[in-house]
């Protein structure tokens, strides 16, 4: 098992480039906009504060929804929009992302049978 702190590291830098991308193509600027600066921040907050890091992989993998309504729709939005483009602008991130996810979607499910 990888450590803890490595995997919440990677989560915190993989939202964050995808908020970023976000931001840039739909916010027009090179900074981050405050809105998204207020989703960077509370999205590493979540991922810090995370009791089942050491189980789970990504936090669309996760049983456990601990964002607040208004920040969920927010970030499914950003995932929605950046997912697709991630292979582009973060292709080694993006690669990874995927193959972890669909591992942690089979274990699921041979759990759940």
């Amino acid at each position: 098992m990888k450590d803890i702190n490595e995997k919440r590291e990677r989560e915190k830098r993989i939202v964050t480039q995808m908020i970023e991308l976000y931001c840039r193509k739909k916010h027009g600027g090179r900074e981050l906009c405050p809105e998204c600066r207020e989703l960077v921040e509370y999205a590493r907050q979540r991922s810090d504060r995370c009791p089942l890091m050491e189980n789970k992989t990504f936090c669309s993998n996760c049983k456990m929804h601990c964002y607040k309504p208004q920040m969920r729709q927010k970030i499914k939005e950003v995932m929605r929009f950046s997912g697709p483009r991630m292979m582009f602008y973060h292709p080694i991130s993006a690669f990874r992302h995927v193959i972890e996810s669909s591992k942690e979607k089979r274990r699921q499910a041979s759990e759940n049978k």
